[in-house]
């Protein structure tokens, strides 16, 4: 039978605890700050919107609208990775349906006008989603970040009414639908009055300049965080958020003009 010393194992445990004990612990994060966190919600908005909505015969325009208080989605999840820098998720879906008076009438140059009656309805549909890199500045209760990363976008507008173009008159139906990814630039503010009561502030832009289907959308928010029990809180917020996309089209132009403000509420778990 083969025996073997105990002695090598010996020493490699005991060098093993050496390196353990030489290397530096991972030091605790901001108290403002959470190792993993995600939020379930809804923004409360007092919408106003202006659509522009292209159809082959012209462009039929809202005008500026305030169709009521609107509740949207809302989702978001942020990771920190060793002790300042993260990962950021948000997404929300705007949507809302308007059906009033939208007298309206667009030159067509040499082919006459188009001319809407009655009632007409408009739609409006856009779904967001942002991910974002962070990287946090500093390392007691307050802290700043500064993001980048990317947003995407989807658009879709769509129009009823009855209208006339050269004298012939009909039932007017169309809509567009168009995405976009643009670049993101973020800012954020977080204070920790205690580990369960922190405040926060936050503000992003997203802009593409170029392509069929271009425009920006800024967003400002602050608000607070309670925990009342250790990874479970509530978190209130107000926030502003204006939105203006345009979709270039050989015969018309959509655009969609919102401007949203109002409060947000969301159960936050975090770990």
């Amino acid at each position: 039978m083969l025996l073997l010393s105990p002695r090598p194992a010996l020493g490699a445990l005991f060098g093993t605890g050496l390196l353990l004990a030489a290397a530096p612990a991972l030091a605790d994060p901001s108290p403002a700050l959470d190792r993993f966190s995600f939020s379930v919600g809804a923004f409360s908005a007092d919408p106003k919107f202006n659509a522009s909505v292209g159809t082959p015969y012209g462009t039929l325009q809202s005008g500026d609208i305030k169709p009521g208080r609107v509740t949207m989605p809302r989702i978001t999840a942020d990771v920190l990775i060793g002790d300042s820098h993260g990962i950021s998720f948000d997404y929300y879906q705007y949507r809302r349906d308007y059906t009033g008076g939208v007298a309206n009438t667009t030159s067509l140059g040499s082919f006459g006008s188009l001319n809407t009656f009655g009632n007409a309805t408009v739609s409006t549909k856009l779904d967001f989603a942002k991910l974002s890199y962070k990287w946090w500045i500093g390392s007691g209760n307050t802290v700043l970040g500064l993001g980048a990363g990317a947003a995407y976008y989807r658009a879709t507008l769509g129009a009823t009414a009855v209208a006339g173009v050269n004298g012939q008159v009909g039932r007017l139906n169309d809509s567009s639908s168009d995405n976009a990814v643009a670049p993101l630039l973020e800012v954020g503010v977080r204070h920790a009055i205690t580990p369960d009561l922190r405040l926060f502030a936050d503000a992003s832009g997203v802009w593409k300049s170029s392509g069929r289907f271009h425009g920006n959308i800024y967003n400002a928010s602050a608000g607070v965080e309670w925990f009342p029990v250790k990874n479970v809180g509530l978190v209130l917020a107000y926030g502003v958020t204006n939105i203006d996309l345009t979709r270039e089209s050989g015969s018309a132009d959509s655009r969609l003009k919102v401007r949203l403000q109002g409060p947000s509420a969301f159960l936050k778990a975090r770990f």
